[in-house]
């Protein structure tokens, strides 16, 4: 891979690589949803695996030291890109705190599954690593070169697979300087030349070009409208804008601390841009989208466009994308704007 000049150091606070949180998140709020207290009957469903229960069983299996299921799980998933993706983000944080990988490396030592799996691990394990050193503490250079080398690998065993390629592009972000233009650009036209609209390689591309990592607001919603823009009808790519808005809000309360009402912020979620790109998305991708159930891997993105439309006060929208989602509730994007099943709660009560 490219040298680079400057070790890496810790200058942004290191973050989940999936971009979800545990808890919540300082700030100014939005203010209570509507709707009547949250009861039982309406208590919404955080399982992390989305219903996916082949992957619930996958996960329990690394829980106590079996990889054979995992195995099992990804030969079936095969090249189905986004049951794919879903499923070896889940798996890899799942097997970052076990020897499950490496179990399986050692039994089958050249299996393409198995490397793409270790690829995403090691990721995860290097964002692992950047939060316990903390803000300011620097992560050894090698230590990310040998996870890129790791996921190089994986992509030459498995040379269809866009994975290895999205790991590349989110171990990115923990280079203090980032990587090299020219590096980027290849990792990038990789992915796309296997899954030229893959949602979660798109995320962490966005993730990188955003203020909290290697870039601007203005770089990060001109890659998210661009990409929007150029999605086919029925893609869920064009709520990128709506995680954008995420990431702004998330960056822009942190950087206060979560102390104190931001200036000039009160309009984020509902001025007149903000609503007409909840409407764009809404239009491009659920209007557009095939009927039938809705999908494992679904549910996070789901989850971004019914917060922007609760926070937009678009009531119709909301109500049709919680008609899709049921309970099923994601802790990201909720938990930055206060409680999350308080809130998703009382939303789908008044939607």
């Amino acid at each position: 891979m490219t040298e680079h000049r400057h070790r890496a150091t810790r200058r942004r606070s290191p973050m989940n690589p999936l971009g979800r949180s545990a808890g919540k998140s300082g700030g100014t709020s939005p203010g209570k949803p509507p709707g009547k207290p949250p009861g039982k009957e309406s208590a919404p469903d955080f399982d992390p695996d989305f219903g996916d229960r082949p992957l619930t069983e996958a996960r329990h299996d690394i829980v106590i030291g079996r990889w054979q299921g995992v195995r099992d799980l990804l030969r079936a998933t095969g090249d189905d890109w986004p049951r794919r993706t879903h499923r070896v983000r889940l798996l890899a944080h799942a097997a970052a705190g076990s020897s499950a990988v490496e179990n399986w490396r050692t039994a089958e030592p050249d299996d393409p599954d198995m490397a793409v799996l270790r690829a995403a691990t090691e990721v995860v394990r290097a964002f692992s690593l950047a939060i316990a050193a903390g803000r300011g503490v620097g992560i050894d250079r090698g230590r990310l070169d040998a996870t890129v080398l790791i996921c190089l690998r994986a992509a030459e065993i498995r040379p269809v697979d866009p994975l290895p390629w999205i790991s590349l592009l989110t171990v990115a972000r923990l280079y203090d300087d980032g990587v090299s233009r020219g590096e980027l650009r290849r990792w990038w036209d990789e992915l796309r030349r296997r899954d030229p609209y893959n949602t979660e390689g798109h995320t962490q591309l966005l993730r990188y070009f955003s203020a909290r990592w290697h870039g601007t607001h203005g770089r990060m919603y001109d890659f998210a409208r661009d990409a929007a823009g150029a999605a086919p009808p029925g893609s869920p790519l064009p709520v990128l804008v709506q995680i954008a808005r995420v990431e702004e809000y998330r960056y822009v309360t942190e950087r206060v601390g979560g102390r104190r009402p931001v200036k000039d912020f009160g309009q984020h979620w509902h001025h007149e841009l903000a609503v007409t790109e909840v409407r764009r998305t809404f239009d491009r991708w659920i209007g557009g989208r095939p009927d039938g159930p809705v999908l494992p891997e679904e549910i996070g993105e789901l989850n971004y466009l019914a917060h922007a439309a609760c926070l937009a006060g678009l009531d119709e929208e909301a109500g049709r994308l919680f008609g899709l989602l049921g309970p099923r509730a994601a802790l990201v994007p909720w938990s930055y704007t206060g409680d999350p099943a308080e809130q998703f709660t009382a939303y789908r009560r008044g939607s």
